[in-house]
């Protein structure tokens, strides 16, 4: 019995936590919903335009390089004030795309910078490149954006008055309906730029600059040390090395950057082990020097959540394997269910988490009925992958949290913006299919055993939650099949 209630008490910890969680999350949704009632008037232009610099860090992006210099090229700003550098990084057929198609713009200032080794990755190509750069301002865009051609204009303003290092906008998503896989990121990454970068932002918390979609004041960069690349999120890294040193940081939901959703569940994987193991790297990095400086309680308190908030995959995971010995006591009649009545307010962290969905996904452009029928089925199928993705990304929290490096992978890019297009004929996929795969597919058909088990027996105290494992699991393993087994 004594092993049973040490499960008990690892389910009920790793509720509280999921709980704890989501009162951070509700504070953002407080002060993004107080932020709709009365936004900041826009800006005025400033008359005498600064000379800006646009990177684009390429690796291998045969896909969507043309693209993306393409849509570069059409920014609404002085040729004589704009410069444009290339930082490629590529050992493929990338690098003669890009050298041909920078000659179909003899009248732009472009420059093409090619590293022969990849030192530093991601962050060591902008290094290098502004090492070169003329610009007071810095923009950075990935490789599968598509730039609005009045990006500068629209950003620039914000740096007039106060100490802003950064201006960051919010990622629009190029091919939300391309598929389920499309549709459930977009439905996330919303929340993200709606409510929580919005909360943030507006109550002088710390926020990020995503790495993307955003323009630096280079002298800001320079004052905070540079790009580094002892984390994988070398963005996370630098906006809190910035914000310490006093710069100030605007976030703007109303300029949107177009980029493109991986369709995949490998690319998403990927992508996903990058910002979950970066953000735990971070907090190892960060958090220590946040909470000795002479911030409010409210700020610490908010990069504490926010640097720590990929550990709830911990949380669920913990969750997710100490209910199963729960369960069998249940069955059993080893514990009474009558133990669990006050953890019904454990469901309010959920509801919470919900409601911050919910509200996001309101805010984007289909009209009111269409979105309300969406998000019947987009809200619990959203839930039930989150969970399906838990053992995958904890295992990247805690790398990052125990210091465990590894290589910047990037995410691969397809372009596939319409319906009809296949990425099955993307030659950066790979065809490996790790074992944390096979293991997610081994849990989904343990949750749903025993959820047909509880149906069997008519205990249904944890069958609603043991249902959205297996179909989270399940859903991640299939996918993840799928995306490795092309031919």
């Amino acid at each position: 019995m004594i092993i049973i209630y040490i499960f008990v008490m690892l389910y009920g910890l790793s509720m509280l936590a999921i709980l704890i969680y989501s009162l951070a999350q509700a504070n953002l949704l407080f002060h993004f919903l107080r932020y709709q009632r009365s936004p900041p008037a826009p800006r005025a232009m400033a008359y005498d335009l600064p000379m800006v610099t646009v990177q684009l860090p390429i690796f291998n992006e045969r896909y969507v390089v043309e693209r993306l210099i393409d849509a570069v090229a059409t920014l609404n700003y002085p040729a004589n004030k704009l410069e444009i550098q290339v930082l490629d990084d590529s050992t493929d057929i990338t690098r003669q795309l890009i050298q041909n198609k920078i000659k179909e713009y003899p009248q732009l200032n472009i420059q093409y910078v090619h590293r022969e080794a990849r030192q530093g990755f991601k962050a060591g190509a902008l290094k290098e490149g502004l090492k070169m750069a003329k610009g007071e301002f810095v923009a950075v865009f990935d490789a599968d954006f598509v730039p609005d051609p009045d990006f500068l204009m629209k950003t620039l303003p914000y740096f007039t008055q106060g100490r802003v290092g950064m201006v960051q906008t919010r990622w629009a998503h190029l091919n939300r309906d391309f598929s389920l896989l499309t549709k459930l990121q977009a439905f996330a990454l919303d929340a993200h730029f709606f409510v929580e970068q919005v909360g943030r932002n507006r109550q002088g918390a710390f926020i990020n600059f995503n790495g993307t979609g955003g323009i630096w004041r280079k002298e800001c960069i320079l004052d905070a040390g540079n790009w580094q690349d002892d984390t994988l999120t070398e963005d996370l890294d630098l906006s809190y090395r910035a914000q310490q040193k006093g710069w100030k940081f605007v976030y703007r939901p109303e300029i949107e950057s177009p980029a493109e959703l991986p369709p995949v569940m490998s690319a998403i994987k990927s992508q996903q082990y990058r910002w979950t193991k970066g953000g735990a790297e971070c907090a190892r990095k960060h958090l220590r020097e946040v909470w000795s400086q002479p911030f409010s309680a409210r700020i610490k308190l908010h990069a504490f959540a926010h640097l720590l908030n990929s550990s709830v995959f911990i949380a669920i995971m913990l969750g997710t394997i100490s209910s199963i010995p729960v369960w069998w006591a249940l069955q059993s009649d080893r514990i009474d269910a009558s133990h669990f009545r006050y953890g019904a307010v454990f469901f309010i962290g959920f509801f919470i988490i919900a409601c911050v969905y919910i509200v996001a996904f309101f805010y984007t452009n289909a009209g009111f009925w269409e979105k309300s029928r969406r998000i019947i089925w987009q809200l619990p199928l959203f839930l039930a992958v989150s969970m399906g993705l838990s053992l995958h990304n904890s295992v990247a929290v805690l790398e990052g949290l125990l210091g465990r490096k590894s290589a910047f992978i990037r995410t691969p890019k397809f372009n596939l913006e319409e319906k009809g297009k296949h990425w099955k004929t993307n030659s950066y996929l790979s065809v490996k299919m790790p074992l944390l795969a096979y293991m997610e597919g081994l849990l989904a058909l343990v949750f749903l055993s025993i959820a047909w088990m509880s149906l069997q027996s008519q205990v249904y105290f944890m069958l609603p939650f043991h249902v959205m494992l297996a179909v989270g699991y399940g859903l991640v393993f299939v996918t993840s099949y799928q995306s490795y087994a092309r031919s």
